[in-house]
């Protein structure tokens, strides 16, 4: 292992000096790379620093208790040894799941989309209810939320809602969110209390920039109309929603939530570009799911990944079969706990399919 991370602390080095190189500084696609690559080697490189802290403590300690001329050192050098030889398996542990290649995506922004599935009003409800449960787990993490475009369901909540989520590493913490949720409960428009099951897609894509998507403006078709929904005067009387339609592949983004329609204009393109990087990642995930046959992250839109029941006041993430008895902090933001263990599953089938390619 010291010489994988002998190789990885060479490489730290290599990449120290690089950015702050003149060319390199002004070369903005490959600084943000080499700035994003020095900064998970960082993490590398201290656990490098503490794992040959342990390792020569544990010499050190050995030596101390051959030696066996002084009782009270040996003593001493008994409990480092023991300190060190529980560390360090866990130590290793940690360093081989960072040594997994990451995901170039998962550093990225996110666009998120809810749409309402089955289950009617009771369904935009529930898109409702998700989109605040993660509005509140962004805010948990210091992210930035920003609605793109929405459109309210009848009864309150959302046919269809699209946010982008602005922060570190939000498109690998909430690619594990794409799939179809479940909700099952009594409808607040149910009179006779039954309990009904609806469901509400979500779909995730990490956010694209310039550099990823060459769009060529004459393959966009761009229409102006009015806003709908809250915003005030301006807003609802003035042309500045914008709809861009993508010929080529028939893709549609539009933004009405900005009063200028420069700004909704450039939103609509941020989220054309991601959608169709999502297009190509799709194809490039597809096969090397394939090949490692991941269940986690599949990006399957239509696989219903989780459940929340009311009634017992219980959520399933039926990927990995985790179910957790604490519905109501679920909702209300606290899901960390579930795409802690989603990230490990992933992790420990990523590890077990390097050691069977070893």
């Amino acid at each position: 292992m010291l010489e994988k991370l002998q190789i990885i602390k060479q490489r730290f080095d290599e990449v120290s000096d690089l950015i702050i190189q003149p060319d390199i500084m002004t070369d903005q696609k490959r600084y943000i790379a080499l700035n994003k690559e020095y900064k998970d080697l960082r993490v590398l490189v201290k656990k490098r620093e503490e794992y040959k802290t342990l390792l020569d403590n544990l010499a050190e300690a050995e030596e101390m208790i051959s030696d066996k001329s002084d009782p009270e050192l040996v003593e001493m050098a008994k409990m480092q040894y023991d300190e060190a030889k529980t560390r360090i398996p866990k130590l290793e542990d940690e360093i081989k799941f960072l040594l997994i290649p990451r995901d170039p995506e998962d550093s990225k922004n996110a666009v998120v989309e809810l749409r309402a599935g089955t289950g009617g009003d009771e369904a935009s409800i529930f898109a409702g209810d998700l989109f605040k449960m993660y509005s509140k787990y962004c805010e948990s993490k210091g992210w930035k939320v920003d609605v793109v475009d929405f459109s309210e369901g009848t009864n309150g909540g959302f046919k269809e809602i699209q946010f982008e989520v602005n922060g570190e590493d939000v498109y690998g913490t909430l690619k594990f969110e794409a799939g179809v949720h479940r909700v099952q409960r009594v409808p607040q428009t149910e009179t006779q209390g039954r309990v009904h099951t609806s469901a509400a897609t979500v779909m995730v894509f990490p956010e694209a920039e310039e550099f990823d998507v060459e769009i060529n403006p004459k393959d966009v078709r761009i229409d102006f109309f009015c806003s709908s929904g809250p915003g005030g005067q301006s807003v609802n009387t003035t042309y500045s929603a914008v709809r861009l339609t993508h010929v080529p592949t028939g893709l549609v983004a539009q933004c009405q939530d900005q009063k200028s329609q420069h700004k909704n204009k450039e939103k609509a393109f941020k989220v054309l570009r991601s959608r169709l990087y999502e297009i190509e990642l799709a194809k490039r995930n597809e096969a090397d799911s394939a090949k490692r046959g991941s269940m986690v992250s599949s990006g399957d839109r239509s696989a219903k990944i989780r459940t929340y029941n009311y009634s017992q006041g219980r959520v399933t993430d039926h990927r990995i079969g985790l179910t957790l008895y604490d519905l109501s902090n679920i909702v209300n933001g606290d899901i960390q706990k579930i795409i802690d263990e989603l990230q490990l599953a992933e992790n420990t089938q990523k590890l077990k399919a390097g050691d069977d390619v070893m």
